[in-house]
């Protein structure tokens, strides 16, 4: 597995770095840290960009040295840009599995996609996981599935991962009534109730066929498996968060659907929803 850890030196990207280095890893995973320097202004002088760079290199450094005495195999790469960019482009040339950032910001500047974890989010081409400090030693892992692929992806992440004793995994799946489309102009429209419970007995039967299917495939990596099925009284988003609230969960895992260019923008996704509103940290898994 190769991960790509980008830190800036703040205090949300030493929380990545600690749990990148308490997690544990399949064996022969490999870290590369990046650290980027943003463009230098012609008022600043030569020894102030020698400074940063100075204190990038330290810091990197410093950065190696914690994740190999956790174990794993880890660089670091010194790089000037753009932050955003420079990820995104690291990570295009290297083929990472995962991105790992720490998330900026309080709940409300989540709404605002001018962060760094934000733009990684929409735009990487691999997986994603925003960190925010976990509560809790041991993990708490909500696995929110639909049955699509892009979920059995996830589910199937966690999976290729070992755990540690005491990890817990609960599978959440969302109870959507889809009703066909009905033009209504003055009149409200008719469904018969038979129609109506057909169609809801259809919807929890995707859900519990979804959950069912994510327990086989997580069960054998973590046996201490929970399952969740809530009816949708509320955005699919918003169930997630509450319930990962309520349960104690210290990481959500779901997958992306791989929306490109204004879908992405808009944060019409669920994914990309839930990891901007969540308080624990997020993966975004997008299948290989």
């Amino acid at each position: 597995m190769k991960l790509l850890l980008a830190i800036d030196g703040s205090a949300p990207s030493h929380t990545a770095l600690e749990e990148v280095a308490a997690r544990p890893w399949p064996p022969g995973t490999q870290v590369e840290i990046l650290h980027v320097i943003e463009p230098i202004h012609l008022w600043t002088t030569a020894t102030t960009a020698e400074e940063l760079a100075r204190r990038g290199q330290d810091l990197l450094t410093a950065a190696v040295a914690q994740l190999r005495t956790a174990g794993l195999e880890a660089t670091g790469e010194l790089l000037h840009g753009d932050p955003k960019r420079v990820i995104l482009d690291r990570a295009g040339q290297t083929h990472p599995d995962w991105i790992v950032v720490g998330s900026h910001g309080s709940a409300a500047a989540r709404f605002v996609l001018g962060n760094v974890a934000s733009a990684v989010l929409h735009y990487a081409p691999c997986s994603v996981e925003i960190v925010r400090a976990r509560t809790g030693a041991a993990p708490k892992i909500l696995l929110a599935t639909d049955g699509s692929p892009a979920s059995e992806a996830a589910a199937r992440s966690i999976a290729e991962r070992p755990w540690p004793k005491g990890a817990e995994v609960r599978v959440l799946s969302v109870v959507e009534l889809v009703l066909p489309p009905v033009v209504a102009l003055l009149e409200p429209p008719f469904f018969h109730s038979s129609q109506v419970e057909e169609l809801r007995g259809v919807a929890m039967k995707r859900a519990e066929d979804a959950v069912q299917t994510a327990v086989g495939i997580v069960s054998a990596a973590c046996p201490n498996v929970s399952q969740s099925i809530s009816v949708l009284l509320e955005g699919p988003p918003r169930i997630i968060v509450d319930e990962a609230t309520q349960w104690g969960a210290n990481l959500i895992v779901l997958g992306s659907h791989g929306h490109r260019g204004m879908d992405r923008f808009l944060l019409g996704s669920v994914s990309q929803s839930v990891a901007m509103h969540a308080s624990c940290s997020v993966e975004v898994v997008r299948a290989k």
